[in-house]
């Protein structure tokens, strides 16, 4: 499949709602009602040869295959594990979820709070599944990853050492959903010691595809208990942690039975009456199911004792504990909060952002520029535009402007942790973008001399090495240019960059904005005719005060989209627009010594130099005969009989070229030849 073909197929896919939760993406191509029904046909359990019961699968290091601490392991399946399997009992609840002999607390404390929320739920564990008449020894999750949901298909073989799950088990020894959606989601990250480490926002964005923002306590805003209550009626997931002073604070204990270093999801909040005043309580979970808080309001403490209001329950050791919120806030180092996507939410009363999501790469040499530390590099990043249009509907709010949220995510850094790699430092820089110096075009890569002469307008609060870097902003209504980039420039890595928003923007890739054109103009055909053709570029030179131009013609117009079409329809596809579209863009870079009396026309002297700059040694002859086709009587080109001019002589260049394959300036045209290329040349007799 062509290129414009397959960008079009991948369109039209998206538009039918591929790629969604509704509609995942069969991830390494396994669909899991296809396998089932072949095992079931068949009479045997499923194996899944891409992710197999084998060493590799374990991990590369202290899971490695020589690790003492692999020796021993076995691969087994539920039913071989206990009589009576469940893959749900009594439904998914937080006491499913407890830690084994992997540091992925940060992972199961964000699955102990997708739990509370049973939409959700329902999008990562799909229903229909079980021990039952449909076992097959195949089980299938889907989790959000950079931009799209992905269907994951496993076999139900788990690591298990002295008859136990080696990893993640479920306080009811039958049950069995955990233990498998976390194989799963080892499997997307390429093994289970990939999932070591890690911050519990990376697993809430891959069970939701929401955004996750993260609040130092020790500067906690002044709301912060009202913030964490709105944002559980909203359905968002909640966790927190306790900072290491050193490596041998991880998951030490304190005296109060709180774990450093270890991730915590915060399922509750609640206000109670005690002994005459109200008091703030949260509730928290620890995801080892056992290990709690000592302290005041602690199970079983005496401060239950003196309550008016109705009781929480407190009292099972189940890794569920209630503290007060100010102690809360003297423990624990930061929270972090994972907004929900607009379809993720069921509730109307829920206050819907707009999302907007684009892939990017970083390369050496090309577009791995480093941070603005490097200034002659820097500008090679790839660039985006914002364009903020409306301010906030926030009456209790005086600060005026557009609030959003950027969120930078570097691809499948974990599934690189076999090769040796990790998490790259990342960071982005925000600009603001007005005339002259960006002139509302969406296809102008912007060069070092506008970010040597610029400072940034905002920026993400530190270069991390995270999987994201997430910031909240609010900027007056206007156009701004966010530049995400690694620390060190020459990096190689992708990223998915996402912004939410409280109204709708409109976000664009500055290398590709004309996508969003071409969609919107192209018709229902996906395809730019002369007439549309002409649409567009006059739109786009209307806004040029800089240059004198009549419009583009639909005769010139035509001659263009005859030039570009490469299948002969008459018309221009993704790929061919493209093509012209970057063209009429680099045109469009006035040169001031092109236009050296800064009139907005092009002079016969100052088009023979610019012909010169663009590749084109023409003699005399040809010359005059492009003075005399395309100048005015006063010996000036408008901007639209310039551009009309390259692209002929660029279009008889390759086809002379074509017609003489062996470069010897020379070439011989039968009538079929002359009828297929006068087209072409016109009136021109060409001496090369």
């Amino acid at each position: 499949m062509s290129g414009v073909a397959s960008t079009l197929a991948k369109k039209r896919a998206q538009a039918a709602g591929f790629g969604t939760n509704a509609n995942a993406t069969k991830y390494l191509n396994q669909d899991f009602e296809a396998l089932r029904r072949q095992c079931l046909s068949g009479g045997t359990l499923f194996s899944d040869p891409s992710f197999p019961a084998a060493p590799e699968s374990l991990g590369f290091k202290e899971l490695g295959p020589s690790s003492y601490k692999t020796r021993g392991i076995v691969w087994k399946r539920p039913g071989e594990l206990c009589s009576k399997p469940e893959f749900i009992v009594g439904g998914a609840t937080r006491t499913d979820i407890c830690q084994g002999a992997l540091g992925d607390c940060w992972l199961l404390a964000a699955i102990a709070s997708l739990t509370l929320n049973e939409d959700v739920l329902a999008r990562v564990v799909p229903a229909g599944q079980s021990f039952g008449d449909s076992y097959a020894g195949i089980f299938h999750f889907q989790f959000w990853q950079f931009g799209e949901w992905v269907d994951v298909v496993i076999d139900d073989r788990l690591p298990v050492k002295d008859g136990k799950l080696v990893f993640v088990h479920s306080a009811e020894g039958n049950e069995f959903w955990s233990a498998l959606l976390e194989k799963a989601y080892a499997k997307v990250n390429g093994c289970y010691e990939a999932l070591s480490g890690g911050s519990t926002s990376e697993g809430f964005e891959d069970f939701t595809g929401g955004i996750a923002e993260s609040y130092e306590l020790s500067k906690a805003p002044s709301n912060m208990f009202q913030i964490i209550q709105k944002a559980l009626e909203a359905g968002a997931l909640l966790g927190c942690s306790i900072d290491i002073t050193s490596a041998s604070d991880s998951e030490a204990v304190t005296r109060q039975k709180l774990v450093k270093g270890h991730a915590y999801s915060l399922t509750g909040a609640t206000e109670v009456n005690y002994r005459g005043r109200k008091e703030k309580l949260v509730r928290m979970r620890n995801p080892w199911g056992q290990v709690e808080w000592t302290g005041a309001w602690s199970d079983g403490s005496s401060e239950w004792n003196n309550i008016s209001s109705e009781r929480p329950n407190a009292s099972a050791e189940d890794g569920e504990f209630w503290m007060s919120f100010s102690d809360f806030l003297s423990h624990y180092s930061r929270i972090e909060i994972c907004t929900l996507t607009p379809d993720a939410i069921t509730s109307d009363s829920v206050k819907h952002w707009a999302v907007t999501n684009h892939d990017g790469t970083w390369r050496r040499g090309s577009t791995a520029g480093g941070c603005r530390n490097n200034a002659y590099t820097f500008w090679m990043n790839p660039q985006y535009v914002i364009k903020l249009d409306e301010e906030d509907d926030d009456p209790d709010d005086n600060e005026v402007g557009c609030s959003f949220v950027v969120g930078l995510i570097q691809k499948n850094r974990r599934r690189l942790r076999k090769a040796g790699e990790d998490m790259h430092t990342i960071g982005f820089a925000i600009y603001e973008a007005k005339p002259p110096d960006y002139i509302c075009q969406r296809d102008v890569h912007l060069d070092k001399n506008f970010f040597l002469t610029h400072a940034q307008k905002a920026r993400s609060e530190t270069f991390v090495n995270l999987r994201e870097v997430c910031t909240r902003f609010k900027l007056p209504p206007g156009e701004y240019l966010v530049v995400p980039s690694t620390f060190e420039p020459n990096k190689d890595g992708d990223f998915c960059l996402r912004v939410f928003s409280e109204k709708q923007t409109e976000t664009l890739e500055v290398d590709s904005g004309f996508r969003g054109m071409f969609v919107k103009l192209a018709g229902a055909d996906m395809e730019i005719s002369a007439a549309e053709l002409t649409t567009i570029l006059n739109k786009i030179i209307a806004k040029r005060t800089d240059i004198k131009t009549d419009g583009f013609s639909l005769e010139t117009c035509r001659i263009m989209v005859n030039l570009m079409d490469d299948n002969g329809n008459g018309k221009l596809g993704l790929g061919e627009f493209a093509t012209l579209w970057k063209k009429i863009q680099r045109y469009l870079v006035r040169d001031p010594k092109n236009d050296m009396d800064n009139s907005g026309t092009m002079s016969t002297p100052e088009l023979r130099l610019a012909l010169k700059e663009a590749g084109f040694t023409l003699n005399n002859t040809i010359f005059q005969l492009l003075v005399a086709r395309y100048a005015e009587t006063d010996m000036t080109l408008d901007f639209d009989n310039f551009v009309a001019c390259l692209m002929r002589l660029e279009m008889m260049f390759r086809v002379f070229k074509k017609l003489d394959p062996h470069h010897s300036g020379f070439i011989e045209l039968d009538f079929v030849q002359v009828c297929h290329t006068i087209t072409y040349f016109e009136y021109f007799v060409i001496e090369i």
